[in-house]
């Protein structure tokens, strides 16, 4: 059947390969990958390479001059975003011509040496939270960066950072909890010696709260930073804190080398140490994602096989050589997890009974812990979005073999609020759905590889403390543990190096 209508201006016949259908139409556009074209019956997008173009307009089917316009958060967008695409044009192939921007951007011009033509362009403007929004949604810009979530984009978590609590290098104090951070900071505490400090008034610092980061800060803290002291950048905050005895301030641990930063912990005194499996398994409550935005409308191909670059080992070593995180899922022996089980043991409440730390004990002994860990929307038993990645990651780790020699565990922890036996049920139907989820996700395994099984051990492990509604919500979580199996597994477990989904 051929779908075909008079129209003015016809420019391009559009057919598919077997000749059994074609329609005409205008060609609005083409990316490399996709038709669009308007037609009779309204605006289409098509495949190309399942049609044949015909007609005056029909376009070189090699891949078009691309632009790709970056706006966002200064310093992610130099640090981070300026050497991934440096790397994705090495490993394409592509000549790269760099020059400054506008305003400490950058612009890359890629070239394909073996057919001598340019392949795109690509601009980097650095632009506070405002104006970023704007031009993401007006069509000024293809893709953000961004420290914030947006629910109008599409996002990629490029790289992870955490937000930590940085003071002068000579200052006294040996830590600090995060109920007393958020109250010098909003204003509620003046003075260090409130804190266990010297008796003098503390000077808060700020970054912008227009600025992305600004912006993040606030949104974990609910409320305004009350700051005497404003800065643009991560790097002028920290030199500022660095050089100031009574200063306070919270920053990007990428960024906060020119002050010292001070141990945190919760309420009740659990320590929070950012670290690379804390931040990949959200177990650090202040983790700080680096978001890629785009905008929810078709991209350049270039742009669109970024984003997918973003997800390989390539990608993430370069964000870890960078000084962030990246997201590919690391690994622990338990046994290098001392302080988790101290607190297990002090924070054990009357009805977490000796047996059933044995018992936890027991299984976590000669086991390793993946950062992939699960945790819920309030009040809910709907996955989050991180652990939504992460249950992609793990089925597809699965459908690779990957844990071939191993037996996996799904670990399920509840937090401390109500009867203990509830908990443990609760701690047994979150690993449950965790489970369910998985066998969707990965239906076809290859031989020898298992679905994990579920442990539940209810409140007998938290990470944080239960007086509070973030350290609950740290506490309710399922974990995935990993044993090498007897019988199969290999002496050394390889480290995993494969693609995010």
């Amino acid at each position: 059947m051929v779908l075909t209508h008079p129209l003015q201006a016809q420019d391009i016949t559009l057919t598919s390969r077997d000749g059994s259908l074609s329609v005409e139409g205008t060609l609005l556009g083409y990316d490399g990958e996709f038709y669009r074209m308007d037609s009779v019956y309204g605006t289409l997008t098509i495949d190309g390479e399942s049609v044949i173009c015909e007609g005056p307009a029909c376009p070189d089917l090699t891949a078009p001059f691309a632009e790709v316009r970056l706006i966002g958060a200064p310093e992610p967008g130099m640090r981070l975003m300026l050497p991934l695409w440096r790397e994705f044009a090495r490993i394409n192939g592509y000549a790269v011509v760099s020059e400054a921007a506008a305003e400490g951007g950058f612009a890359l011009n890629l070239s394909d040496p073996a057919k001598a033509k340019p392949i795109g362009r690509i601009v980097f403007t650095p632009a506070k939270a405002p104006e970023t929004r704007v031009a993401l949604a007006g069509g000024a810009a293809e893709l953000a960066v961004a420290f914030r979530a947006d629910a109008d984009t599409a996002e990629r978590v490029a790289g992870l950072d955490a937000l930590v609590p940085i003071v002068a290098r000579d200052n006294p104090l040996p830590r600090i909890s995060t109920s007393d951070l958020a109250k010098a900071l909003t204003g509620q505490v003046k003075n260090w010696a409130d804190l266990g400090g010297p008796d003098m008034p503390i000077v808060i610092h700020g970054i912008d709260p227009a600025t992305s980061l600004g912006e993040a800060l606030e949104a974990r803290l609910g409320n305004p930073v009350a700051a005497e002291i404003w800065h643009s950048d991560p790097a002028s905050l920290a030199q500022a804190v660095g050089d100031d005895p009574y200063a306070l301030a919270i920053a990007g641990l990428s960024g906060a080398e020119r002050a010292r930063v001070l141990p945190l912990t919760d309420s009740c005194g659990f320590p929070l140490n950012p670290s690379g499996l804390t931040l990949k398994a959200e177990d650090y409550p202040l983790s700080l994602p680096v978001f890629l935005q785009s905008p929810r409308r078709r991209l350049p191909l270039l742009a669109r096989e970024f984003l997918d670059f973003l997800s390989s080992p390539t990608a993430q070593a370069v964000v870890r050589r960078t000084g962030y995180t990246d997201r590919l899922p690391e690994r622990q022996p338990l046994t290098q997890d001392g302080l988790r089980l101290m607190n297990a043991i002090l924070g054990a409440g009357e009805e977490t009974t000796l047996p059933e730390l044995k018992r936890l004990a027991a299984i976590m002994a000669g086991a390793e812990r993946l950062s992939l860990t699960f945790r819920f929307e309030d009040g809910s038993s709907t996955l989050d979005a991180q652990s939504q990645d992460n249950l992609a990651v793990l089925a597809r780790l699965l459908g690779l073999g990957e844990f071939r020699d191993y037996d996996l565990i799904l670990a399920g922890f509840s937090d401390g609020e109500g009867a203990a036996e509830a908990n443990l049920e609760l701690s047994q139907q979150r690993a449950e759905v965790v489970s369910a989820a998985l066998k969707v996700a990965a239906p076809d395994l290859p031989v020898g590889q298992r679905l994990p099984r579920i442990e539940a051990f209810g409140e007998a492990l938290p990470m944080a403390c239960d007086t509070t509604s973030g350290g609950r919500r740290l506490n309710r979580r399922v974990e995935l543990w990993l044993r090498l199996d007897p019988e199969t597994g290999r002496d050394e477990a390889a480290p995993i190096d494969s693609p995010l989904p």
